[in-house]
C-alpha cells in the first residue's frame, strides 16, 4: 500500500517541479455581471507582500487583485510590519504565503513563524475590533509559516501536504459528494455567483473550531503528508487520514470575520512551466474559482 501511495507522491513532486516556474496570466480577465463597486470606489484591500510573501500584488497574485478591482474595490501592496493604524486604512486584510526570511529559499524545516507575536495580537485585535481577514498558507513550508497567525483565531494549520491516494492533479471539491459545502459563500448573491464545484492544486489541511464553518472538506480519499523537506516523499515520510478536515473556511470573530485557505493557486491564474499551461482560476475546469474568490470578498466586506 505505501509503495502505491509513494508513486503516486512521486509523480506529483515531478509534476510540481516541472510546473514550479508560474508567471502571472496577465490576459485572464472573466466577466463579472454585477460588480460590487464601481470601478475604484470600493473600500481599501491590502495583499501583505511584506513578509517574504511567495504570491505578492505585482507578481503571482496579480490576476488575483486585478479581479478585485474590477469588482470596484482599491488593492495595495502592504510592505513591512503589521501596524494597528496603518490597518485602520484597509476594509481586507489578504496574507498569502508568508514566509520566515530563513525559509524563503530553503524550504525545509525547522520552519519559523512569518510573523512576530506582536504582528499576530496586532491582526487578531484587528480583526475583533471589525477588520477582516483572508489568510492563505499553501503547503509546507507555508502552512507552517502562518501556523500561530492562524492559531490565535483557533484554526490548526498543518505543515504538510494535502494529496489525494488515489492520483495525482488537482483536487476537486463538489456540491455533489458533500465536499463543498452549502453556505453563503458558494452560494452568493445570486444564480450567477452560485458554485457548484472548486478545484485547487495541493496545498494542506488544517482543522477548525467549532464556530467555523468549513467550505472545501477533504473526503476519505485524502492524505496528509508530512516530510522534512518540501516535495521529498519516501518510506520515512509519515501521512495521516485527514478525512473531514477543511481546506477553506471562514467565521465571525467578535466583530470582525475571517476567512482560511489551505490553498493560493485557486486564487489566482498563472501559467505553469514550460508549455504555459494554465493553473488556477484559469484553468478551463476551475471556471467556478474566480465566482467563489468574488463570493469570499464580499463575505469578508458584509456585503
Amino acid at each position: 500500500m505505501k509503495s502505491k501511495l509513494i508513486a503516486v507522491w512521486l509523480f506529483a513532486a515531478i509534476v510540481a517541479t516541472a510546473t514550479g516556474q508560474q508567471v502571472p496570466d496577465t490576459g485572464y480577465s472573466p466577466v463579472i455581471k454585477n460588480p460590487a463597486y464601481e470601478q475604484g470606489l470600493g473600500p481599501l484591500v491590502y495583499i501583505d507582500e511584506g513578509h517574504n510573501n511567495f504570491h505578492t500584488r505585482g507578481d503571482r497574485y496579480l490576476p488575483f487583485a486585478r479581479l478585485v478591482e474590477r469588482d470596484g474595490y482599491v488593492t495595495e501592496g502592504y510592505a513591512g510590519q503589521f501596524e494597528p493604524e496603518r490597518l485602520k486604512k484597509c476594509r481586507i486584510l489578504v496574507i498569502s504565503n508568508a514566509l520566515h526570511e530563513t525559509n524563503a529559499t530553503r524550504w525545509h524545516k525547522p520552519v519559523y513563524s512569518a510573523f512576530t507575536p506582536g504582528e499576530t495580537e496586532t491582526v487578531r485585535r484587528w480583526v475583533e475590533e471589525g477588520g477582516s481577514l483572508f489568510l492563505i498558507a499553501d503547503h509546507m513550508p507555508m502552512g507552517g509559516a502562518a501556523a500561530e497567525m492562524a492559531a490565535a483565531f483557533g484554526f490548526g494549520f498543518t505543515d504538510g501536504f494535502a494529496l489525494d491516494t488515489a492520483q495525482a492533479g488537482p483536487a476537486l471539491f463538489c456540491r455533489a459528494d458533500g465536499t463543498l459545502a452549502e453556505n453563503i459563500l458558494v452560494n452568493g448573491r445570486s444564480a450567477d455567483e452560485r458554485v457548484d464545484s472548486i478545484f485547487s492544486f495541493t496545498g494542506q489541511a488544517f482543522t477548525v473550531p467549532d464556530d467555523a464553518r468549513t467550505v472545501l472538506t477533504f473526503n476519505e480519499k485524502y492524505l496528509l503528508l508530512l516530510s522534512d523537506t518540501a516535495w521529498v516523499f519516501n518510506e520515512q515520510t509519515v501521512y495521516k487520514p485527514i478525512k473531514g478536515w477543511s481546506q477553506l473556511a471562514f467565521m465571525e470573530y467578535n466583530r470582525g470575520r475571517v476567512v482560511m485557505s489551505g490553498e493560493a493557486a485557486m486564487f489566482t491564474a498563472q501559467l505553469a512551466g514550460p508549455q504555459q499551461f494554465p493553473a488556477g482560476m484559469n484553468a478551463p475546469y476551475a471556471r467556478n474559482n474566480y465566482r467563489l474568490l468574488l463570493n469570499i470578498i464580499h463575505w469578508l466586506d458584509g456585503r
